[in-house]
């Protein structure tokens, strides 16, 4: 009895620790088991992390994906723009050193209509009006501006310019009197430009111009308008508003060669102008005037986004003094519609 039961115990023995490995393996295999069920993928990796003694290091954890829907319409419409200014002026230092761009906007009013036709330009100097043809009230208008940059620091910083534009008023419409050009005035410029880079309240001081302009109307006798000035140009802007401020001196000369020396009472002695662009539109206002004569002029544009090509839709409207140099001390309001292909900024 005795032989048979150390038999017996040394055959539950055995039993015992040959099953002891397989309640172990069922205890280890359990717990992955269990992760397996896991649907998410972030939860299912953490729990065999966790099974297999590993601890997970949270710099490695994925990043949140993108954020969509109407947060992140949002945070695009919130982010900042470009700028409109380095972009005009090529401040950035990877742009070429030497460029040519288009400058103040190149525009073709197929119709301007105007309320007063100047039939019978006169200057100060005591000369008796020329009456000219006549001529229509509506007539197209076109203008032609661009510039070089002839010369440029390593970080752009600082340029020198040149830049020409040319505005024409074209009696389209006039058979009876072979449609002449009625007055083109032409503006040959040379100056420096420099970034400040300076910001105040919002608003960010990235512009400023100065030199030297000439403007004529390229006629002689008593129809002959220029004058020469030594400018200076402020820009600044906020978000996709852009402000600018020229001031002038005008150049006196001569008497004998003097063809309007009355010209900035008119005409004044700056401009301001605000241009503020939305979804590929842009709007534009300037004013400029004589505060001790009364007597100035207002201009508003409007340009849509781009609809052939380049060709944008564009509108025109001017009131005042000094649409043109021939009519620098004549008072008018006007307006005209027709395609541009780009505007200041």
């Amino acid at each position: 009895m005795s032989k048979y039961t150390h038999r017996l115990g040394a055959a539950l023995l055995l039993a015992a620790l040959q099953g002891a490995p397989i309640a172990v393996l069922a205890q280890t295999v359990s717990p992955f088991a269990e992760c397996a069920r896991i649907g998410a993928d972030r939860e299912r990796l953490a729990c065999y992390d966790r099974a297999a003694g590993r601890t997970t290091d949270p710099t490695l954890a994925p990043s949140p994906s993108p954020a969509s829907g109407p947060k992140a319409v949002a945070a695009a419409t919130a982010a900042p723009t470009a700028s409109l200014i380095d972009a005009a002026w090529e401040f950035d230092p990877a742009s070429s050193p030497y460029v040519v761009r288009l400058y103040e906007p190149n525009y073709f009013l197929l119709a301007r209509y105007s309320d007063r036709v100047n039939t019978a330009p006169l200057s100060s100097v005591g000369q008796v009006p020329i009456p000219q043809e006549q001529v229509d009230n509506t007539e197209a208008k076109f203008q032609i501006s661009l510039k070089a940059r002839l010369w440029t620091t390593d970080d752009r910083r600082w340029g020198a310019w040149f830049a020409y534009t040319q505005q024409s008023y074209w009696q389209l419409y006039s058979d009876a009197i072979s449609r002449p050009f009625r007055e083109t005035n032409y503006r040959p410029e040379l100056f420096m430009s420099y970034r400040p880079g300076l910001e105040y309240g919002g608003f960010h001081w990235r512009l400023l111009n100065f030199g030297f302009t000439h403007e004529s109307n390229g006629r002689s006798g008593v129809l002959s308008r220029g004058w020469n000035r030594l400018f200076a140009e402020f820009g600044v802007e906020r978000d996709n508003l852009v402000l600018t401020a020229r001031a002038w001196y005008r150049i006196k000369e001569s008497a004998d060669e003097e063809d309007n020396p009355d010209i900035t009472d008119y005409y004044g002695y700056g401009s301001l102008r605000a241009t503020y662009k939305w979804g590929g539109q842009s709007l534009s206002l300037m004013g400029r005037g004589n505060l001790s004569t009364g007597k100035g002029a207002v201009e508003a544009t409007w340009m849509s986004d781009k609809l052939l090509g380049p060709l944008r839709a564009y509108v025109q409207v001017f009131s005042g003094y000094g649409e043109s140099l021939i009519d620098y001390n004549w008072n008018q309001t006007t307006i005209g519609a027709g395609v541009a292909v780009n505007d200041a900024f």
